[in-house]
């Protein structure tokens, strides 16, 4: 091993520490110095977009990844994917904008927060590791679906922690489907103007709610994802 590499393995966690919140500090305000505190608009959706071809669909996975990566609502990104791209178009691009923040925000607390989190919370950590087990993907899927806990503070906590990428990055992808499907619908209707589409999505959110709890309890045998996390009970 290197000199170099010797250094940056070194290097203090204080100084991780450091950087980690203040490049935290200036995402924010870069993002709003930048005026991308508005994305995701309908005014923003229907200027860079709708209808703006192959561009809009760049545009769209891109800044949909960067702001679910930062913790925006990712059924915010649901719901204008298909308002833009109709509902299918919209479920699809909907739930890769969110694994895309998702995939960013694991590798940004895996580069930059393990030993700080380590040292800090090694209960909650061990908690979490504990939680997914032996088996990352079919509980990522879970904790995916259920209508409780932070998609942010998941991510970041998974990407510290020893889960399988592999197996939570697949977990997160197919529990995400369910949610993005529900507001993909409601934003399609939105276009539309149908009633229906509304109304069944609001159904179906419930329905996904309702399965993630009951396949919870069938294999935690009612232990609390929040308690395990301790993180808010805000939808993801």
């Amino acid at each position: 091993m290197d000199g170099n590499s010797q250094h940056k393995r070194h290097l203090p966690v204080w100084l991780r520490s450091s950087f980690l919140i203040l490049s935290l500090l200036g995402l924010g305000l870069l993002l709003k110095n930048a005026g991308l505190d508005h994305l995701f608009e309908r005014q923003w959706i229907d200027e860079n977009v709708r209808g703006n071809g192959l561009h809009g669909y760049i545009v769209f996975l891109t800044a949909g990844s960067l702001i679910t990566g930062v913790g925006l609502p990712r059924q915010v990104v649901a719901f204008f994917g298909g308002y833009a791209f109709g509902f299918l178009a919209g479920l699809l691009l909907g739930t890769l904008a969110a694994l895309g923040g998702c995939i960013l925000a694991f590798y940004y607390a895996r580069l930059f927060g393990r030993d700080l989190v380590r040292r800090l919370f090694p209960e909650k950590l061990q908690r979490f590791d504990e939680f997914v087990g032996g088996h990352p993907f079919s509980m990522t899927l879970i904790v995916r679906l259920l209508p409780v806990g932070s998609n942010l503070a998941t991510n970041l906590i998974a990407g510290v922690s020893r889960i399988k990428k592999s197996g939570f990055f697949a977990g997160s992808f197919i529990g995400y489907l369910p949610q993005t499907l529900v507001f993909a619908l409601a934003g399609s209707g939105l276009t539309v103007g149908s009633h229906w589409q509304i109304l069944l999505s609001i159904a179906l959110l419930v329905l996904s709610g309702i399965l993630g709890v009951r396949l919870y309890r069938s294999m935690r045998h009612g232990h609390s994802y929040a308690k395990e996390l301790d993180t808010p009970t805000d939808p993801e």
